[in-house]
């Protein structure tokens, strides 16, 4: 894995604590009773980090990617269902992939190895890049025009607000300690952020052209990760929800669409494509998805499929809280005589229950012509089974 600094912490907490994420598109389909999301595809089908979409227009999807132990800039063509990557930083990673207005080509955030991290401009055809503000560490930009970029930049134990003007190379900064998100409000010439300054994080306005601030709404709760309909209200993602608010007639946030997958949870990152009809998101594999690759390994007997799916240091209990061993080089080293020579090795669930980060399985298990009832207890972090605790 890529060695993260610290810098990374603050600009993506999610990519480190994320770290089997995928990237969703829905068709968004307007009806009698307000919205619906259907036909969902997973566009990113990968092992690690995938995340950060933005319409590059109504037919390509832009979105960060992991591959060979880095991070690069992925493009997805939404018609024929394509991804390709457009370009390669072997010690480096690309994020916040943005189109630049009035250009083909893209934008993104550049994290190297070394901890420097600076935004830079990509050729969408061969990914030759250059820099385009040195002077600071942009987290999350969003280009408002080809000249005027608003940006969380890293500042000191905080994400600030700043505007940079690329032509007359200034900086302004707006306000300190806000959010990741910042978008267009549609039809209007301002942008959204989100304030954690007080104790109830807020959506504010910004108006680019007098740098005016204003308060649109409390959000339902610490989740920051939100984008706007056309119709001009806002979506917030909330765990399984998409939660919506219209600033000219809501009270509170209602729910907009609930997510019931099981391959999906934990939903961040939602952006709605130009013509309205499309929703990206990004969501972690749910509990019971991780604890079901580990089951299809097992049965596989595939060891390194089965061990990568358990924590480095996980933890295995005989119930209640007795520590059989400890970390995936004792699961390897039990498991891998086990897997070659039980050739008849086969695990039945009869029972399953999810709850929380916690799955419980009531399990036959096939193995040398015998058959056991067994119970086994999974807590699941970050996409990654974290303890067993056999009954």
């Amino acid at each position: 894995m890529k060695k993260f600094s610290f810098l990374l912490v603050l600009f993506s907490a999610s990519v480190i604590a994320q770290t089997n994420t995928e990237v969703y598109l829905f068709d968004l389909k307007k009806t009698d009773n307000g919205y619906t999301l259907v036909n969902k595809k997973n566009i990113s089908q990968n092992k690690g980090y995938d995340s950060q979409p933005h319409f590059y227009d109504n037919h390509i999807l832009l979105f960060s990617s992991s591959r060979n132990d880095q991070t690069d800039i992925a493009k997805y063509d939404i018609k024929t269902g394509k991804k390709v990557f457009i370009n390669s930083t072997p010690k480096g990673g690309e994020y916040s992939p943005q189109r630049i207005p009035k250009s083909d080509d893209v934008s993104a955030v550049r994290l190297d190895d070394s901890g420097l991290q600076r935004f830079y401009r990509y050729s969408i055809e061969n990914g030759e890049s250059k820099e385009l503000i040195r002077s600071l560490k942009v987290a999350y930009p969003f280009w408002f025009n080809e000249k005027i970029v608003v940006s969380s930049i890293i500042g000191k134990g905080t994400l600030d607000l700043v505007i940079s003007d690329l032509k007359h190379k200034t900086n302004f900064t707006i306000q300190k300690n806000i959010g990741r998100s910042i978008h267009r409000i549609p039809n209007t010439n301002k942008v959204s952020y989100i304030s954690k300054k007080n104790e109830n994080w807020e959506v504010r306005s910004l108006d680019v052209g007098n740098l005016r601030t204003a308060k649109i709404a409390d959000l339902d709760g610490k989740y920051e990760d939100i984008c706007w309909l056309s119709d001009g209200s806002v979506l917030q993602a909330k765990k399984n929800q998409i939660l919506r608010f219209d600033p000219k007639s809501s009270k509170e946030w209602e729910v907009f669409f609930t997510i019931d997958d099981s391959e999906i949870q934990n939903i961040s990152r939602i952006i709605v494509s130009p013509d309205g009809t499309m929703i990206s998101i990004v969501g972690e594999e749910s509990p019971r998805f991780v604890v079901q690759k580990q089951l299809d390994a097992y049965n596989n007997r595939d060891i390194d499929a089965f061990v990568k799916v358990f924590a480095k240091d996980v933890k295995v209990y005989s119930y209640p809280n007795k520590l059989l061993y400890k970390g995936r080089d004792g699961m390897r080293k039990r498991y891998a005589a086990f897997f070659k020579n039980t050739k008849d090795l086969h695990c039945k669930i009869i029972k399953r229950v999810e709850k929380g980060n916690y799955v419980i399985d009531e399990e036959l298990v096939t193995a040398n012509g015998k058959k056991i009832n067994a119970v086994a207890i999974y807590e699941v972090k970050d996409g990654k089974i974290i303890t067993v605790t056999f009954l």
